[in-house]
């Protein structure tokens, strides 16, 4: 297959790449197998995040990506190569260009690691984007209007919240708090109430059956298993959704301070926009039930989940691969 331009997603939970006219063609974990007697890269994606919790001494499952930041370089460059190599075949002719999405709040040192990453992967060049700019891309709003609009992307490792207008990022803030603190917080909350330990993808699949940001009147209830901390002997437990909605208060606080930081620094003329049209709610944590109640329920203002929330980001960067030459004088950097 010839493809020459790339689009990823470089997520903290998951990474998604995006093929102009083709659309989303992986969607798979930020996971990665590693052997650590001789350090070599067994499994990614997929195949790897079968084997979190349930591996040998000798390999580890992990994500080198950690909110929102490389945490092991050489990790994520064999996890890029990984999705380049699947999407454009080993043996390939050309060298894709490549475009990456990045936290609004990362350091220029990170954003470098990030592009030497992806040329060593494999890429002829490689550009980075902050990734609000391309939740609210992919969302369908016309950035290059004289007028705010706000995106709350709220991904497995960050929250990026971002005022927009005019093309360029007017006010952001960035908060390390996602679908992975969520998970954490309902994994320990499970432990301290019931004595309970839950692995990570069980804390998550608790989050996407019964999560939800605002306390229901009907209940939802689940059946939970894991391992008794007194007896060590598998144990199940019922948990209802309130009890899931406690457990999520410290961080869903965390994000909406965010938001409220966002607002705050906002000029009065894109504030009323904003008041007028509401927020747009992107990225995997808009999956989690009502939270888009919740906010405009604490800030006031509307707030929407964009269609297909979870691929805003991905399908971003296939609209700014398909206008490279506009973007490039606004946006865009390979720096």
């Amino acid at each position: 297959m010839l493809v020459k331009k790339i689009g990823i997603d470089l997520g903290t939970a998951n990474t998604l790449v995006f093929i102009p006219g083709k659309g989303v063609v992986v969607n798979e974990p930020s996971v990665v197998a590693v052997d650590i007697n001789d350090n070599k890269v067994l499994a990614v994606g997929d195949e790897a995040k079968e084997m979190i919790g349930r591996t040998p001494d000798n390999i580890v499952a992990y994500r080198p990506l950690k909110d929102g930041a490389i945490a092991d370089y050489r990790v994520t460059e064999a996890m890029l190569k990984y999705f380049i190599d699947k999407v454009s075949g080993r043996m390939r002719f050309i060298r894709p260009e490549v475009m990456i999405s990045i936290p609004a709040g990362v350091t220029s040192t990170e954003k470098r690691a990030v592009v030497d990453a992806a040329m060593r992967a494999g890429a002829k060049i490689a550009y980075v984007i902050k990734e609000p700019m391309l939740a609210i891309i992919g969302a369908g709003v016309p950035i290059h209007e004289a007028q705010g609009n706000m995106i709350i992307n709220i991904g497995g490792g960050t929250s990026e919240i971002a005022v927009v207008s005019l093309g360029g990022i007017v006010a952001s803030n960035s908060a390390r708090v996602g679908g992975n603190r969520f998970d954490q917080a309902i994994s320990d909350y499970i432990k301290r109430k019931y004595s309970l330990a839950i692995g990570e993808q069980t804390a998550e699949e608790v989050k996407k059956t019964i999560g939800s940001a605002l306390a229901q009147v009907k209940e939802e209830k689940m059946d939970v298993c894991g391992r008794d901390l007194m007896g060590g002997l598998p144990k199940t437990v019922e948990v209802t959704s309130n009890e899931i909605t406690e457990a999520l208060q410290d961080e869903l606080r965390e994000v909406i301070n965010a938001i409220k930081k966002v607002l705050q620094g906002t000029p009065p003329e894109l504030a009323a926009d904003i008041m007028d049209k509401g927020t747009i709610l992107s990225g995997g944590g808009a999956l989690l039930k009502n939270l888009d109640q919740l906010i405009t329920k604490t800030i006031g203002v509307p707030c929407y989940i964009a269609e297909d929330p979870l691929q805003c980001v991905a399908k971003g960067t296939g609209q700014v691969l398909d206008n490279l030459d506009i973007y490039k004088r606004t946006i865009l950097t390979n720096k």
